[in-house]
Formats: C-alpha cells, structure tokens, sequence
C-alpha cells in the first residue's frame, strides 16, 4: 500500500485527492486493457455466443469494411446532426441559464416549468416531430434540441448559484453596481462549471442521435446500426457503438483541454 501511494501521490487515496497525469493516464489504459482483455477472452473461448457478441478481431475486420464503404460520411452526418442540436441548444441554454440562476423572479417563472419538461422523455416526442417537422434533417435536430436544452438550462443554473455570495458581496463592497455583477462576477466565476456542464450534455446529445437516425434517415450511426441489426449483422452494430464512444471521448478530451487552457485557476480546469 505504501509503495502504491507513492507511485501515485500522497493524496491518491485521501477523499477529493489528486494524482499525477503520467499515472492517470496509466491507469486509464490499462482500465480499456482490462475490457478488452475480457471481450477477447469471452469470445474466443466460447463463453457467449458470436452471434450476439462478435470477437474482437470479426469487430476490426467489419470496421475496416465500413470505412472502405460510405462509414465515414455516416460519421459526419451523426456530428453534424449532434453539433447542431447541441450548438442551439447551447445558445438558448448559457444565457437563459445565467439570468435564470441569477435573478430569483425569473427563476420562479422558467425554473419550475422547465423541471417539469426535462423529465418528459425525448424519445416520446419523435411522433409529433414527425407530424411537426416531417423526417427531414430538422426533425432530428429537434429530437436532440429536445433532449439536451432543459437539461443544459438547469445544469447552468445551478452552476450559477455555485458561486459564493461572499464574492457578490465583496464585489458592492468594492464599488460594483448591481446591474454589472453578473457580467464581471457571476458570468466569469462560473463559466469552468458551465463548460462542464456542456461536456456532459453533448454526451446525452449523442444518445439521442442513434435513436433520432432510426426514423427516416438514410445515413449516420445510428442509421448504419439499425440496419445492421436487420441482417443480423452484430459486428458492424459494435462498430458503431465504439465510434460514438470514440468520438464522445475525442469531444470530452478537447473539452477538458479548453477547461484547462482558459480556466487553470479553477478546480474544474485542473
């Protein structure tokens, strides 16, 4: 134990602790090594059946004859559908969010309501987009805005009220005028936890993709996957599943790289 905390840091173990980034990034590996180890051992000794999970190397060899196909046009076109619904809902959500969390009469009037919708499921809405919207590109937009907005308002809200009153009161103290806190105090002392806050959504976001793309799409993950699924085509269904897990950690580095970069000082960014 003691050789362990030493590799790792004093605080390893201690609640909230820290550790270093070389062996961070060491254990993480081998946490992907483990699960790969199992897939690979369960398949090839024939503990499940191929037919409902394939084998590591089947899983390689359908990968590479999709990317040999159109797989990579149906990647961009699930990014795409993901960064729009994700980038308006954003847009609506930051600002709203900051007002919401900021100014108690607007949080009485927006907060109880939007409560209420984040617990409506996404899913349950694609009917009326269809009758809406149609099946177009817009209808799988809506899907995803529907999923991530009342979510993401919340979530900014809340990290709002994250910030001490201590530093608001300071802030008078020191001259600042009531209608000027929240551009100099509020918005900057809370942007590390609303930038985190969008890190999660865009993973819900990419849920709601796959089923989105089941309805009336002709192209993406999501699509790919549920026709494999006709053809009883399980290996080019896992393909699928690992690129958006993939992509989502691509997108969740790049957000924790930009925490960090713009927001060191904060225990968010570090």
């Amino acid at each position: 134990m003691k050789s362990l905390t030493a590799c790792l840091g004093d605080t390893a173990f201690l609640p909230q602790g820290a550790i270093a980034k070389r062996p961070y990034t060491i254990i993480a590996v081998m946490a992907f090594l483990v699960v790969l180890s199992a897939w690979f051992l369960m398949t090839n000794l024939g503990l499940v059946d191929p037919t409902f999970m394939p084998t590591p190397q089947t899983t390689v060899q359908a990968a590479g004859q999709l990317f040999a196909g159109k797989f990579v046009n149906d990647i961009w076109m699930s990014m795409y559908r993901v960064l729009t619904g994700f980038l308006i809902s954003a847009v609506i959500a930051v600002p709203l969010g900051l007002f919401i969390g900021t100014y108690a009469p607007l949080n009485a009037l927006i907060e109880p309501l939007m409560s209420f919708v984040r617990y409506l499921p996404a899913t349950a809405f694609i009917p009326l987009f269809i009758l809406w919207i149609g099946i177009d590109e817009s209808e799988k937009v809506a899907l995803i805005i529907m999923g991530s907005l009342p979510q993401l308002l919340l979530m900014v809200a809340v990290d709002v009220r994250k910030v001490p009153h201590d530093l608001v009161e300071v802030s008078y103290t020191l001259g600042t005028k009531p209608s000027h806190v929240l551009w100099k105090i509020i918005l900057p002392a809370s942007m590390p936890y609303i930038l985190d806050s969008l890190r999660m959504v865009l993973g819900w976001a990419w849920t709601y993709v796959v089923v989105a793309e089941m309805v009336g799409a002709s192209s993406g993950i999501g699509y790919m996957m549920i026709q494999s699924q006709r053809m009883m085509n399980v290996s080019n269904i896992f393909v699928g599943l690992l690129a958006i897990g993939f992509l989502g950690l691509l997108f969740d580095c790049l957000f924790k790289l930009v925490n960090k970069l713009c927001f060191g000082w904060s225990a968010q960014g570090r």
